[in-house]
């Protein structure tokens, strides 16, 4: 029998679920960013990792205003935010080498939203295999580097956005 290892589990088994602060609302103190998770902060949009993903390099992007739906963007917070879903998808076909992705914005609760009051952009990079028989028959995801060393990968390219918009 193999041991499958996901330590950052534990975290969450053991975690207290109420939450009081809403994780994709950035706050000012830029300190804890990266125990976050959080990648990039600009004026308007936000990028996190999620800290329970689908695969490797499964991101989040929101606004940074807490807002629950599309309708309540202006159109320069609309933009900014699929001009960040974007280049997210770009610097993860840089650093990840994805053979495809899963873009998706789920709005409202029966449609699958975990934090309904503030809207993000799902990005999953996928791969040809990712989906196999763990999946489909023990309902176990493999997830085969940790966390944090993914978010250091990916942490120099968003980086590189801070400093060039």
């Amino acid at each position: 029998m193999k041991t499958l290892w996901a330590p950052w589990r534990m975290e969450y088994i053991l975690s207290d679920k109420k939450q009081e602060d809403c994780i994709l609302c950035p706050g000012n103190d830029r300190s804890k960013d990266e125990e976050r998770l959080i990648l990039y902060v600009g004026s308007l949009t936000m990028v996190i990792m999620n800290k329970y993903p689908y695969n490797n390099g499964h991101l989040l992007v929101s606004p940074i205003r807490h807002v629950s739906g599309l309708d309540q963007l202006s159109d320069k917070e609309s933009l900014a935010l699929l001009q960040m879903v974007r280049k997210s998808i770009d610097v993860l076909k840089k650093v990840m080498n994805p053979e495809g992705f899963n873009v998706g914005l789920n709005l409202g609760i029966v449609a699958g939203a975990g934090l309904e009051d503030h809207m993000h952009f799902h990005i999953v990079p996928r791969w040809n295999g990712d989906t196999n028989y763990m999946s489909v028959l023990g309902e176990v995801r493999v997830i085969p580097e940790h966390i944090k060393e993914t978010h250091k990968k990916l942490q120099v390219e968003f980086h590189r956005l801070n400093d060039n918009g």
